[in-house]
């Protein structure tokens, strides 16, 4: 794959967006990662917008920046054109695309794709651990999936995004498709966030319709009564 140049300026306007702005935007553009075993590039097919903190001019119940900054948010602050990669349920890895100025907190979490580069490893990547192999449409479908096809950990949380494919360097490119025309889009709650956040008035998930990358809707799992002084927070 050559994606054609992209325009650092045109990419950072695009990232300096309020997420639910961006998030649909960025359906349909390539996003990838260089690293020493090779590129795993995907079509972006499926997305979610989260928000910042309580009292911010874009509050989100449903995202990790809800209660405001901690060490494992902060690459959600800003500034944009990195990613925010956090690690849950204690086996998943997830990573979004950290969007508007820094301070103000934002990210599109790249929920599925449809991998366009690097098919081999990716399988190679998911095949891991499994007795029998993932069907290419699956690959990169879901959060965890993605991440793990790509080979994304912690350690790339913060990492910066190259505007187009640099072959020189290892690390994440992102090519947003062009501004039209644009293929018809659906949007709706999103996908396993408990409370007011996974609710109708956040229908801030976008994926393409048709698309066999596409991750299936789940409403949040009940959620187990906590015990006192017990660490809690949304989840997105």
């Amino acid at each position: 794959m050559s994606p054609a140049p992209v325009d650092a300026a045109r990419l950072l306007a695009l990232l300096s967006l309020p997420a639910p702005e961006a998030a649909p935007r960025l359906l349909g553009g390539v996003f990838g990662h260089r690293t020493p075993e090779g590129v795993v590039a995907l079509r972006i097919t499926e997305i979610e917008a989260y928000g910042g903190p309580a009292g911010s001019d874009l509050p989100d119940p449903g995202a990790h920046t809800y209660r405001g900054r901690t060490p494992r948010n902060a690459s959600m602050f800003g500034p944009p054109g990195h990613v925010y990669v956090y690690f849950t349920y204690g086996m998943h890895h997830a990573v979004n695309l950290v969007c508007r100025p820094a301070g103000e907190a934002g990210g599109c979490l790249i929920r599925a794709g449809e991998v366009v580069e690097g098919l081999g490893l990716a399988r190679e990547r998911r095949a891991a651990g499994r007795a029998t192999p993932v069907p290419d449409a699956a690959l990169a479908r879901g959060p965890g999936n993605l991440a793990k096809a790509m080979g994304i950990g912690l350690v790339h949380d913060g990492a910066p995004l190259a505007p187009g494919e640099d072959a020189a360097a290892p690390g994440f490119f992102l090519v947003p498709p062009e501004p039209a025309p644009r293929p018809a889009l659906a949007s709706g709650p999103r996908t396993g966030v408990s409370g007011p956040g996974g609710t109708d008035a956040f229908p801030w998930r976008w994926w393409i319709p048709g698309e066999p990358s596409v991750s299936p809707y789940r409403a949040a799992a009940a959620r187990r009564r906590r015990r006192a002084g017990a660490e809690g927070g949304p989840i997105a």
